[in-house]
């Protein structure tokens, strides 16, 4: 049977304030993206209680796959979104409730009780995973005797939910699945230890697909309401975004670190094999399943998240505010004037970031920034320096060499903070591509129908070969960095 030549592929991908689909012109020698249709998420607060609105989601999709089409069949559809949040269903298929989200307070003080009883050494052990609040183990213990949890059949986390109501298939793609905290990261498949330790029902679970798999075609009633003619495959990607953009780091070689910035900073390696030292767990680093066999060693960071927020707050306050001219005023500030910890737990939830960083900034002794020009000076100072401190432990931990770090994702568009983290790490930044996870996310899809062959690297040499790529040199100011380090992280 001939391979095809090229596919025309849909990339749904889904972040945590907005979702597009994006159509992906995939051959051997060229990939080209178009986005079809973008769509609004955000959480939605009732009753006290943060929620994804997940059928609007769910729409943005449909339409999306509609508009799509319109150009033309489509070969394939792969879903990305965010981790750990879930639906719940019942033994109908019906979904109980719009699924929780991760930045509801539901899950405050529930990761200390969970590890005062399993032992945080041994869920590490197991799962390899960053002890993270939200993580879906303890928002599973969170609800844990509530009526919703009590009829539930089955769990599906956001990208398999939404593949399950494009195609009907319970399944958990494997990337997504090892940032739950009930992974056997080794054996690659659920701790039946740990859930029988947390009280989890397996039957909760489904069972495990790698990326690439196809796991089903378009229902008869999405084929209708998108007006796509039949069949359509629906393909398991990196189905965590971070997994897709990972896979869409134009990396030359394996010395590479990488930066998925957006909302959150993924900052991190790629390895072979997870690394499950005392030092890993104390230093907080996780070990994410990837691509094609791969072990994502990476820490979060707070990310562009402390500047959105920031945004949305002077704008709520009547001022009017252009990002790119913000980000050229910032840059004339002093540098270091102020310093925080991105990662504080006080930045966490939505809010008054710039009320925020000032007070952290009084309780450490230091002048507050005024001006929306100085406190943006201070969170992208503050994230080169976070930046700096993860891609440095990354490689002590793993012992993997660094050569060069890639920055993909909207944060490959601000060029002060690529500059500042090249500075501050002392290494070349390489910033694009910006869409890398729909990129990831098509080629995955590629492989699986035939047109492309090969591993990570192949399709990383695409990518080389074909997207926009602005690098940024360190300009000598290690020095400066290693004692605005030690003010924040000493």
């Amino acid at each position: 049977m001939n391979q095809p030549s090229s596919a025309r592929v849909a990339a749904v991908d889904v972040g945590a304030s907005s979702g597009r689909v994006m159509v992906g012109a995939v051959s051997a020698e060229a990939v080209q993206l178009d986005e079809a249709h973008r769509f609004a998420n955000g959480p939605v607060r009732v009753s006290g209680t943060l929620h994804w609105d997940i059928l609007s989601v769910y729409r943005g999709v449909l339409e999306g796959l509609r508009a799509a089409g319109h150009g033309g069949a489509l070969d394939a559809v792969g879903i990305d979104t965010w981790a750990v949040d879930y639906g719940l269903l019942d033994s109908t298929g019906a979904l109980l409730g719009n699924p929780v989200h991760y930045r509801d307070g539901r899950t405050d003080g529930v990761m200390a009780k969970v590890l005062a009883q399993a032992g945080a050494d041994r869920v590490y052990a197991v799962t390899g995973v960053q002890f993270l609040p939200f993580n879906t183990a303890y928002q599973l213990a969170a609800a844990s005797g509530t009526p919703q949890l009590a009829a539930a059949e089955r769990l599906l986390l956001v990208p398999d939910l939404l593949a399950h109501w494009l195609s009907g298939a319970e399944v958990a793609e494997l990337t997504n699945a090892s940032t739950t905290q009930l992974l056997d990261v080794v054996q690659r498949q659920w701790s039946t230890e740990l859930l029988a330790e947390l009280g989890i029902p397996p039957r909760l679970l489904p069972g495990l697909v790698e990326p690439g798999e196809r796991i089903g075609e378009l229902q008869p009633d999405v084929l209708d309401d998108t007006g796509l003619a039949g069949p359509v495959p629906v393909v398991a990607v990196g189905s965590h975004d971070t997994a897709s953009a990972v896979v869409g780091v134009p990396a030359e070689s394996d010395r590479f670190a990488y930066i998925s910035c957006g909302t959150w900073s993924l900052v991190g390696v790629e390895l072979s094999r997870p690394v499950l030292t005392d030092a890993s767990r104390q230093a907080n680093f996780t070990n994410e399943l990837g691509v094609d066999g791969t072990v994502r060693y990476l820490r979060n960071v707070m990310g562009l998240w402390l500047l959105q927020e920031s945004v949305r707050t002077w704008q709520a306050e009547g001022l009017t505010i252009d990002l790119p001219t913000l980000l050229a005023r910032a840059a004339q500030v002093q540098p270091f004037a102020a310093l925080v910890d991105p990662d504080d737990a006080r930045f966490l939830p939505p809010g008054n970031q710039p009320g925020r960083v000032r007070d952290f900034c009084e309780q450490t002794g230091q002048r507050p920034p005024g001006s929306p020009p100085e406190v943006v000076r201070c969170i992208v100072d503050s994230l080169a320096l976070a930046h700096r401190r993860a891609v440095r432990q990354a490689q002590g931990l793993s012992g993997r060499d660094v050569e060069v770090i890639h920055v993909v994702g909207g944060g490959a568009r601000n060029a002060l903070l690529c500059q500042l983290t090249a500075d501050a790490c002392g290494l070349p930044v390489v910033a694009g591509p910006v869409e890398a996870t729909a990129l990831g996310n098509a080629l995955v899809q590629a492989r699986s129908l035939g047109v492309l062959r090969g591993g990570l690297a192949d399709l990383r040499r695409l990518l080389v070969r074909t997207q926009d790529l602005v690098t940024y040199r360190p300009r000598g100011t290690q020095a400066a960095w290693d004692a605005a380090e030690r003010r924040v992280f000493a």
